[in-house]
């Protein structure tokens, strides 16, 4: 029989606080700003910012004019920065809301056991590419 899944909370702390870097790298002036387009080779990322607080910022991450749309649906991840923490965490996904850190399965949504891991781990592999391959749309003045 197969062991019950167990949370490596060291390594989702890890990559939460990974996917947190990146996504500075790709946010200049996130204070200031609400929206970044980066230009991929197949499509689109758009950043937009959705909500601030003190400690956190909600941002939606979307894939725009992809080639991959013809076959299905743009992604569309909801991620919340936590400033205090130095993390990023995926909190939704589309219509799927309120991820939880574990599921048992099978469940009635049919989600992996570790769903949540899999969406933080999936961020990080969107933004390295982003960052290895993208290119701002738009023209990004930095000031001091």
């Amino acid at each position: 029989m197969k062991a019950p899944y167990k949370i490596d909370l060291p390594r989702q702390q890890a990559q939460c606080s990974h996917n947190y870097a990146r996504l500075l790298k790709l946010l200049p002036d996130l204070d200031n700003r609400e929206r970044w387009a980066i230009a991929l080779d197949s499509g689109e990322m758009e950043i937009q910012v959705h909500e601030r607080a003190r400690y956190t910022t909600t941002l939606s991450v979307s894939q725009r004019d992809s080639a991959l749309t013809l076959w299905s649906q743009a992604l569309t991840l909801t991620v919340r920065l936590y400033h205090d923490a130095d993390m990023a965490e995926v909190v939704a996904w589309d219509h799927h809301r309120q991820l939880q850190p574990r599921y048992s399965y099978p469940n009635r949504d049919m989600y992996h056991e570790d769903e949540k891991s899999q969406f933080n781990h999936f961020l990080g592999d969107w933004l390295s590419h982003s960052l290895g391959c993208g290119r701002a749309v738009e023209t990004v003045n930095i000031t001091q």
